[in-house]
């Protein structure tokens, strides 16, 4: 057996290999034990590996990320990809390597032992790509003969001709893990190895200083003395480009902690955004939305500036307190630097109170812009012209006298601090200029501490004043950072697969609802109380009622865009426990109402099967195709000079209201759902249009809800 081989895990023994892997990668975990993948696996209509191995991570609570490397890219892609799980082929049998890192131009795996194991990069990388290299490794052989390559070159020649030719071939059974973006952010940060790179962007920043200060006490110490020469000059030239290489490694740490920060923030932000319930952001205009995505931006950005920034800052104000100590003023400069450092918080925190009040009213004005702009029509056909801007006007002098508070706050801030400490540095020198008792020295050392102190506050304000504007920006973003932490339904590895996979059901009962409660955020009395509902397999139910009654809400339940607050759904004899999201919502599709239902600016067949696997293969571009002209598209798609491939949404093909309507619809009956609901769907149409997609909706639907007004 090759080194390979042993380092390897089999099949049956994947669960234990995943739950390894994460402990010996610092990730935390799921403390329950993962079962044996089950031998259905990759067979007809059965879950593949692939499946079951993102389920069992994210069981693990973890986040898996399947990857697809290219080949030319393969050696990089495997020292960096750690921790990760490749699937690999080793002479017919199936095996997983566990990637823990790179050393010394090897990977490190754990293996079966539960022990480390160094394998070179090369036999790791020609066990991925063999198979694909065999089948051209002849033709290039062939023609490295008729070359007349030999010996050492031939297999280098031979690698580099097929790293050209299959350079963008890809290698699937590539898994990454991570910690998911909902976990705690400081454990993010931890396994990210972010606090190694703060303090090591410290540390070098604290020995660039130490140096740089000694050069100029070697230097200073020379000329007060009065005897400078050679050799001293090379002592502090020497110092001086000591500094060089701690500031690039102060750069690089600094280059690598707010890339990976940024990155960490990015992805937090955008899983909050994922996780927010409908009625969080129901009542929010694109106004607030456009704000959201402008102060995220700030916050990851200025949070990191500000951050950075102020810790360099907190650094040399320490260091500059034992030059003041030694100075000429002693103790009393030092605590006048304290003193001044503490005038400089209090300053920014009424800075940072003004700024908040003033961000406040600028967001209010975008929001009421961007509403108005967006209905300018409405508003030009409503109002009467003297009353266009009357609220403009008020809105924009409340915003203006804000604006001139913050602006001399930041006068203070930004000018007064670092200036006055000047004034206060000088001022604590006086007694010794007037003694005249002190020698040059003390004066010197004491002039340059307060200099050195001058850049430490500079910096401190610039830090402070970043800060400042990415923690009120802060108050915007917050919602989406901790949407974030929110509870994410996890089903045992291999049940949401089958149920996601399952036959459609022919007969029996489909859907059953008992005592089923809800209510929205905020409000005291329930939309549905004590609710029954059952659905046997081909029913087409009519659901009808006046507005506010709850039609739309038990809707919404029943395809799992909402979660009941009390009582018992079970589709199919399972509940959402048992299927899972994703295994509830592939086998109901809806079609809400018309103002919650979106055609994204992509092709119409990525509008009509975002359902299903894309890119679609040909049949399911036949059967859009179908549905469409079955539901009276047809004139549409001869219209459209690419059909199917054709843009529509904002920037592409303009579709009318009623071909919307059409759109929905068919995008609800291809996702091949058990149960298909339609909110409304048809109220746009025309009676010889409806009575046409009604009828064809009939034909196709298994098994049909309809929720309309009386």
């Amino acid at each position: 057996m090759s080194s390979l081989e042993r380092a390897t895990w089999p099949r049956e023994r994947l669960g234990e290999a995943l739950e390894a892997l994460a402990r010996m990668s610092g990730l935390e975990r799921h403390p329950e034990e993962l079962p044996r993948p089950p031998r259905s696996l990759d067979q007809p209509g059965a879950p593949t590996i692939g499946d079951w191995i993102e389920e069992a991570i994210e069981w693990l609570r973890l986040d898996c990320e399947p990857i697809m490397a290219l080949l030319g890219e393969l050696e990089s892609f495997l020292r960096k990809a750690a921790p990760a799980l490749l699937r690999l082929d080793l002479d017919g049998e199936e095996r997983f390597a566990l990637l823990l890192g790179a050393r010394r131009g090897g990977i490190v795996m754990l293996g079966p032992d539960h022990r480390r194991h160094k394998i070179d990069l090369d036999a790791l990388r020609s066990a991925l790509v063999h198979d694909v290299e065999e089948r051209r490794g002849s033709d290039v052989d062939a023609l490295l003969d008729e070359a007349g390559v030999r010996g050492r070159k031939r297999e280098r020649a031979r690698r580099a001709i097929l790293r050209q030719q299959l350079g963008a071939w890809p290698i699937e059974g590539c898994w990454l893990l991570r910690q998911p973006a909902g976990s705690p952010f400081m454990r993010q940060v931890r396994s990210a190895g972010l606090r190694r790179l703060a303090v090591g962007g410290v540390v070098a920043h604290l020995i660039q200083q130490v140096l740089m200060l000694s050069s100029w006490w070697v230097l200073g110490r020379a000329v007060l003395q009065g005897r400078l020469d050679q050799d001293l000059a090379i002592v502090w030239a020497l110092l001086l480009l000591s500094t060089t290489p701690f500031r690039i490694a102060e750069h690089w740490f600094t280059a690598r902690l707010t890339t990976g920060a940024g990155a960490l923030i990015k992805r937090r932000l955008l899983e909050g955004a994922l996780r927010l319930e409908p009625e969080e952001i129901r009542n929010q205009g694109v106004g607030q939305f456009l704000g959201r995505v402008i102060d995220s931006e700030a916050v990851e950005s200025l949070a990191l500036t500000g951050g950075h920034v102020g810790l360099i800052a907190g650094v040399e104000l320490v260091l500059a307190l034992p030059i003041l100590v030694a100075g000429a003023a002693g103790w009393l400069h030092a605590l006048a630097l304290l003193a001044w450092t503490g005038l400089a918080g209090w300053l920014w925190w009424r800075f940072l109170e003004s700024r908040r009040r003033w961000t406040t009213t600028r967001l209010g004005l975008t929001h009421e812009l961007v509403e108005k702009m967006v209905g300018h029509r409405t508003r030009l056909a409503q109002e009467r012209p003297q009353d266009w801007h009357e609220d403009e006007d008020q809105a924009v002098e409340t915003y203006l006298d804000l604006s001139r508070s913050m602006d001399r706050r930041v006068v203070l801030l930004k000018s007064l601090v670092p200036r006055g400490w000047l004034i206060v540095g000088v001022a604590c020198l006086i007694p010794a200029f007037v003694a005249g008792e002190l020698a040059t020295g003390p004066i010197a050392i004491g002039i340059g501490g307060v200099l050195f102190a001058y850049k430490a506050v500079w910096k401190l304000v610039r830090g402070l004043t970043d800060l400042g504007e990415a923690i009120v920006a802060w108050d915007n973003v917050a919602p989406l950072f901790h949407a974030a932490e929110r509870p994410k339904m996890r089903v045992p590895p291999g049940l949401a697969a089958r149920g996601d996979t399952a036959e459609p059901a022919r007969e029996g009962r489909l859907l059953e609802a008992r005592e089923l409660t809800f209510r929205y955020r905020n409000r005291p009395e329930a939309v549905l109380k004590g609710c029954d509902l059952s659905i046997s397999v081909g029913d087409r139910l009519l659901l009808e009622g006046p507005s506010g009654s709850g039609k739309s809400t038990l809707a919404a339940l029943l395809v799992g865009l909402r979660k009941p607050d009390a009582g018992l759904l079970l589709l199919g004899g399972l509940d959402r426990q048992s299927l899972g999201d994703w295994g509830w919502r592939r086998r109901t599709a809806a079609a809400p109402q018309f103002h919650e239902n979106h055609v994204f600016t992509e092709t119409l067949a990525f509008n009509l099967l975002m359902g299903r696997d894309w890119p679609p293969p040909a049949k399911d571009l036949e059967e859009a195709e179908e549905v469409c002209r079955a539901l009276g598209l047809g004139e549409l798609l001869d219209r459209m000079p690419a059909g199917l491939l054709q843009m529509v949404g904002e920037s592409g093909w303009q579709l009318s209201h009623g071909e919307k309507s059409r759109l929905y619809v068919a995008r609800a009956l291809l996702q091949k759902a058990d149960l298909v609901l339609f909110d409304e769907s048809f109220a746009a149409l025309d009676p010889e249009t409806l009575n046409r997609a009604l009828s064809y909706v009939l034909k196709r639907a298994p098994t049909l809800l309809v929720v309309a007004h009386p």
